[in-house]
């Protein structure tokens, strides 16, 4: 196993375990995620905590995108919107001086993430039709433009943790901070799987 995924593994682990000892999270993840208390999110709003805050907030809006899709001929997979969105925060990195071949490897893990997200949700929907989402968000009009807000919020974090992705801490530093985003985001297994997912590629130094 990669050293990254033994890491996913062992956080993943963990805090399903903190959370079901404190009822946060169900053994069979039924329930839905919930956001974090604003203070919360505020106090972590800087450093590797901010990173892993928003990677929580965008994978928490991939059941928006899941719910949009699901039943409808959009596919969850779409190569050519991923490239649009790799080739976009590609430029902008550049733009703001980081280096775009590795904040496109980032946002990659991202847009996988959130996939397995839709997966899982596609799947608990096909077997559970109860718990079909009753509502269809609109794709261009209400997801989009807020995912688009967190992809500006995570260069501006990219380009102020260039530092501290660099040191060789960097690692065990993400991971706990992961989960603490995890935690406070009542990340259910799902979700916890698809954060492990988002972080890989965040650390220079791994």
């Amino acid at each position: 196993m990669r050293p990254h995924r033994l890491r996913s593994v062992f956080v993943t682990a963990a805090v399903v375990a903190a959370a079901a000892v404190s009822g946060t999270t169900s053994a069979t993840a039924h329930a839905p995620a919930a956001p974090a208390p604003a203070s919360a999110t505020a106090v972590r709003a800087s450093g590797l905590g901010a990173l892993t805050e928003l990677f929580a907030e965008r994978l928490l809006l991939a059941d928006k995108v899941a719910a949009a899709k699901y039943g409808t001929e959009s596919p969850i997979d779409d190569p050519v919107r991923e490239r649009q969105i790799l080739d976009d925060v590609a430029a902008r990195a550049a733009g703001l001086g980081l280096d775009p071949d590795s904040v496109t490897a980032v946002f990659r893990d991202q847009i996988e993430a959130n996939k397995l997200v839709q997966r899982g949700l596609y799947a608990r929907w096909d077997a559970h039709p109860g718990e079909r989402p009753t509502e269809r968000p609109d794709l261009a009009k209400e997801v989009r433009p807020a995912l688009d807000l967190i992809t500006t919020r995570l260069l501006a974090a990219l380009r102020e943790t260039v530092p501290v992705r660099a040191d060789a801490s960097c690692g065990p530093r993400l991971y706990a901070e992961a989960a603490l985003s995890a935690y406070g985001h009542r990340l259910d297994v799902l979700h916890l799987k698809a954060l492990g997912r988002a972080l890989p590629s965040v650390c220079a130094a791994d």
